[in-house]
């Protein structure tokens, strides 16, 4: 199976989300002056979403300096996107954004810390997604 990578802020429940995946993961720093880290394999993103009720900020700006690094944005392979429902048309916004700026496709939307059949389709649909990928170059 490939790589996941996710960004949590404070509230912390992207990281609730992964850990109750069970599945090695990689944190993308919070701070401001970490540098981010650099993939060497393809990888999934998990993201929550931020923004205002326009849809602007939706992408947190770690992750913008994360998928800014050219070869972090080459091995990204999908998103799954997080999010709260009570904000409408903006729920799991991020997902969207980066899924039209990457060319790759959002592969869940979850609320909040996700539910335990979040947790199940995420695990099931990684295991399918990284089973059929095909890996050789075009």
């Amino acid at each position: 199976m490939g790589g996941l990578v996710y960004f949590s802020s404070g509230s912390g429940n992207t990281a609730r989300l992964v850990d109750r995946l069970g599945l090695p993961a990689l944190r993308i720093p919070t701070r401001a002056d970490s540098e981010p880290p650099v993939m060497a394999e393809p990888f999934v993103l998990i993201c929550p979403t931020y923004s205002d009720g326009e849809g602007r900020g939706a992408v947190a700006k770690p992750v913008i300096r994360f998928l800014n690094v050219a070869a972090n944005r080459s091995l990204l392979a999908g998103v799954v996107a997080g999010g709260n429902r009570n904000f409408g048309a903006t729920f799991a916004l991020a997902g969207d954004v980066i899924a039209a700026k990457c060319n790759v496709p959002v592969l869940y939307r979850f609320e909040l810390a996700g539910t335990e059949t979040d947790i199940a389709r995420i695990r099931d649909g990684l295991k399918t997604f990284w089973g059929t990928r095909c890996l050789t170059p075009a």
